[in-house]
């Protein structure tokens, strides 16, 4: 088939009988003649038997036009020839032909239709070919005479005039470029003068008029230049934003915030504003620092500008370690407030842009106007903390590189007021609760106060130990709140304000309700201390112990004027448990109740109190202070307070109610209560290692640096002398400070209770009702000692063993022993008369002694009764005629009522009269007695009237009742 296309495809515009006439002499070996073809055509054909005669054929037939077929049958007789096979084989190729001649014809006769009609189209061409080239030739003859005769002289003019438009349009670009060449000098101008929106509004025109003649050479390098000028602009333009950090200038950042949007780079420039304030506060701390450090170090050859900050503080000295904080903190304090007023200014502009773009103009604002406005928004607030989280790390730095464990007192507390108000702007910076500053001031404050708190127990046992316990003269009116330390108690402050700042908080109460931030936010800084600090007096001593006739006419009203007392002092302490409020102090109840046992009442009833009792009100008025500062330490500074206390209170039992003889006298004189707080006292707080006094293991160094030497008592202190009623005086004064102390706890509990930790608070419970509360019962065992000796029972004993019970008839005189007891009485009156003159005895002293003394004449009695051999009923008769006349006797001494042990006297002399049943039950219900005073009524009262059987069973009930106790 190949063969057949390439020979149709060689025909060209020839007929197809030229066509077959051109076939090659190889291919045109025999053509059929139009008989063969009819009869080719009219002979029955079998259309498969063709086709299948037609693929017999080799393929080397339809190989290519070069293929010799003559050649390549003759190479392919064998050796021998066989006529027959060649014969044969000829008749297979003339088929093959015939097939292929007869396939050929039916071609040429299928497409004969065809070939005509296309010839007669190119024919039909060919003759509109020649048509068409005459045309041109006219055409051109015709434009040749129209050329000389018209266009040169008429186009000429046109393109003249089209010239002259073109070099007008050039003359005014070549005066546009002049301008932008001179642009420059402006541009620089502009920047001097800090517009630096104008400057890229200008620049930005220049821009796109440059591109608009950028097909001319000399505007590529006027682009360059440009280009140049922009990045310039904006690298003083990164300047400018640094400067709002430390001064923020409304008008200067709204030039700056302008110019950005101007260039589309609102959030490039928000995160440049975040770097440059976070730079702004390390380079701000560390020139500070370096600054003092510097100034301190003098010309030594350090070169501290290389050194890390951290590693700078640590060369901070103590004298310049507070102005340093204090610089350090203003410094710091300039950053935040830019900041937040940069935070306003955006605030400002955003509501602005709000309500300028109202109804369909705010829906038509632009995305990326709206996307940029929440970047900065998020951005800002994100920056809140990053900035505080800064400030802290910085400041922690500061606080970490000292020892702060030897600072003086007021110094200390000049830090822990910086950083209280430091951390109050935290709080209102970003509402951060400064975690990282309370931990690391926390830190330095539980070591210096654990060094400081040491030291000021060590300071109170030498107070103790050379203390005269005379009285310290204050005014009537004395009250805490008076002290210097208790100062910030009395202002009206949340927690959080600092002491420094009080006086200006309280001079303007409308501006306690403002933050610092709204005080502070155009001048001023929170951190500038008073320049001329006046030092503040306190008038509570009085002249020379007595006070003016005025005062003393006025001292009821002076006590109880209560307008210069917190509202915090005024309010009654309520126990929890019991919901009882306790009673008015000692001191107010004297000066109300003007009785003959308050002696010395015209003077004026000041509190009694010590120097040492002072120091120690000072001393809890200064932890109370740090406390106030530093809340996360309340716990520790409470339980160091609470020690103050203990360690008074265990001094003065130690010094003046420790005595062997408690246990003996049966009068209950310590409290289950008070006996416990002694031996909590002494094991937790009291080193008696140190003394020697415990043998045995030695405690844990940790645990004795805890505790503190028992103290001794001065040996200007005289407690045996019978004439100053054994160093009553001195025992007055030490137990109503001890008092006196205690009433000033009690005022102070609500404030610690506001401090105090809820997880803490039972602590606090704890030592108030256990410890506090217990201060006025160390009056019965101190003041016992004195009514044991002050009155001679002993020689009252030897008197009673005198007189005869067993007479026959009654008196009507009652016994000498009566009257000496009660002119021991009157002695010990006038003692105490001559005591008061030196010191006041308060009434529930003056009742405590005189129910000592009645308390232990009384008992004296049934003990003298019970020393009884014989008694008649006489005899039982004039036991109650000297009682009665004792007691008569003695309520004119006394206010005390009612008499202390009377029914204890009178019960036992009525228990002569009873018979046997009701003794055994006397027996069983009044354990009161000892076993030798009840053995007494059994054998002398019932002995000549019972039998020796009954006796013994009595006795043995005694010795029932008495055998516990043993």
């Amino acid at each position: 088939m190949q063969k057949i296309k390439s020979l149709m495809a060689r025909q060209g515009l020839k007929s197809p009988q030229e066509s077959i006439a051109d076939l090659s002499p190889v291919e045109n070996l025999r053509i059929p003649s139009k008989e063969e073809l009819r009869e080719l055509r009219e002979q029955p054909i079998d259309p498969q038997a063709e086709q299948e005669m037609i693929d017999s054929i080799e393929e080397l037939y339809y190989s290519n036009d070069s293929f010799d077929m003559v050649q390549h049958e003759l190479e392919k007789l064998p050796p021998e020839l066989n006529l027959q096979e060649l014969e044969e084989y000829r008749d297979k190729l003339k088929k093959q032909q015939a097939s292929v001649s007869k396939k050929v014809a039916d071609l040429i006769l299928e497409k004969q239709p065809a070939y005509v009609k296309e010839l007669e189209r190119v024919t039909a061409l060919q003759a509109n070919l020649q048509l068409a080239a005459v045309i041109c030739t006219n055409a051109r003859r015709q434009l040749s005479v129209s050329k000389e005769e018209f266009t040169e002289a008429s186009l000429g003019l046109l393109a003249n005039q089209r010239r002259r438009q073109l070099l007008t349009g050039l003359l005014k670009s070549l005066r546009t470029i002049k301008t932008l060449q001179r642009t420059d000098v402006r541009l620089s101008e502009m920047l001097e003068e800090e517009d630096y929106p104008g400057a890229i509004q200008l620049c930005l025109e220049c821009q796109k008029a440059a591109s608009t003649f950028k097909h001319y050479s000399c505007i590529s390098e006027l682009n360059s230049k440009l280009q140049d000028t922009l990045e310039q602009i904006e690298e003083q333009l990164d300047v400018a934003l640094s400067k709002t950090c430390k001064n923020f200038d409304v008008s200067h950042y709204t030039k700056v915030q302008l110019a950005y949007t101007l260039l589309g780079k609102t959030q490039t420039a928000m995160d440049q504003l975040h770097m440059h304030f976070t730079q702004a506060i390390h380079n701000t701390v560390f020139q500070v620092v370096l600054g003092y450090v510097e100034l301190c170090a003098g010309n030594a050859d350090t070169k501290f500008q290389k050194m890390q900050y951290k590693d700078l503080c640590t060369h901070i000295t103590m004298d310049s370690y507070i102005p340093c904080l204090t610089d350090l903190c203003k410094a710091l304090w300039e950053v935040m407030v830019s900041y937040h007023r940069t935070m306003q200014w955006h605030e400002e502009h955003d509501k602005q842009d709000t309500s300028h773009t109202p109804g369909d103009a705010a829906a038509a604002e632009s995305d990326e106007s709206v996307v940029d406005r929440s970047y900065v928004k998020k951005k800002l607030e994100h920056g809140l903390t990053r900035i505080w989280q800064d400030v802290q790390l910085k400041v922690k730095a500061y606080i970490s590189g000292t020892d702060m464990s030897n600072f003086k007192y007021d110094d200390f507390i000049v830090v822990l007021d910086v950083i209280s108000r430091l951390m109050q702007v935290g709080e209102e910076f970003c509402s951060s609760k400064s975690e990282v500053l309370q931990e690391s001031i926390k830190r330095q404050s539980v070591n210096y106060f654990k060094n400081y708190h040491r030291a000021r127990l060590e300071e109170l046992r030498m107070f103790l130990e050379n203390e005269t316990w005379e009285l310290c003269p204050v005014k009537s009116n004395f009250n805490i709140s008076q002290l210097h330390e208790f100062k910030f108690m009395g202002q009206c402050r949340s927690p959080s304000v600092s002491p420094s700042r009080q006086a200006v908080s309280s001079s303007s109460p409308a501006q306690d309700e403002l933050s610092l931030f709204q005080q502070f936010l155009q001048e001023g800084n929170p951190f500038e201390l008073p320049t001329e600090k006046e030092e503040e007096t306190e008038d509570v001593l009085a002249s020379n112990g007595y006070e003016s006739d005025e005062l003393e006419k006025n001292v009821y009203q002076d006590y109880d004027s209560d307008s210069d007392v917190p509202e915090e002092l005024k309010q009654d302490y309520v126990d929890e448990q019991t919901g009882d409020a306790p009673l008015k102090s000692a001191s107010r109840e004297t000066i109300r109740s003007k009785k003959k046992s308050d002696y010395n009442l015209n003077k004026a009833n000041a509190p009694i109190l010590t120097n040492t009792t002072l120091n120690v009100i000072r001393l809890v008025g200064k932890y109370m202070q740090m406390m106030s500062i530093l809340k996360p330490i309340a716990f520790d500074v409470i339980h160091c307070v609470s020690q103050l206390f203990d360690y008074y209170l265990y001094a003065v039992y130690t010094f003046f109610g420790r005595n062997d003889m408690y246990e003996s006298s049966g009068l209950g004189l310590i409290s289950s209560r008070l006996r416990t707080t002694l031996n909590r006292i002494q094991e937790n707080l009291i080193d008696m290692e140190a003394l020697g006094e415990t043998s045995g293991v030695h405690g844990a160094a940790e645990d004795r640096k805890e505790k503190v030497p028992s103290p001794h008592l001065s040996q200007m202190v005289v407690l045996t002398n019978s004439g100053t009623l054994y160093g009553l005086a001195q025992r007055v004064v030490a137990t109503e400070s001890l008092v006196f102390l205690a009433e000033q706890f009690e005022s102070l509990q609500f404030h610690l209770d506001t401090m105090m930790p809820a997880a803490k608070k039972p602590f606090l419970q704890q030592f108030y009702s256990q410890t506090v509360s217990t201060a006025s019962e160390l009056r019965k065992p101190i003041y016992w000692i004195v009514a044991a000796k002050a009155i001679d029972y002993e020689q009252m004993l030897l008197l009673m063993a005198g007189v005869k019970w067993d007479i026959r008839e009654i008196m009507s005189q009652h016994n000498v022993y009566v009257d000496v007891l009660l002119k021991e009485f009157e002695q010990f009156n006038k003692r105490l008369e001559d005591v008061s003159r030196h010191v006041r005895i308060p009434l529930p002293v003056s009742n405590v002694l005189w129910e000592h003394c009645i308390r232990l004449a009384n008992r004296t009695l049934v003990e003298g009764y019970a020393n009884v051999k014989k008694c008649s009923n006489e005899g039982r008769a004039l036991m109650q005629l000297d009682f009665q006349q004792f007691l008569m006797k003695l309520e004119k001494l006394t206010d005390l009522r009612p008499i202390p042990d009377k029914e204890f006297v009178e019960t036992y002399i009525k228990a002569y009269y009873l018979t046997e049943n009701d003794m055994e039950q006397f027996i069983k219900n009044h354990r009161e007695y000892s076993m030798k005073q009840l053995a007494n009524l059994v054998n002398v009262c019932l002995g000549s009237h019972i039998n020796k059987k009954a006796r013994q069973k009595l006795l043995a009930a005694i010795d029932d009742i008495d055998r516990p106790k043993r």
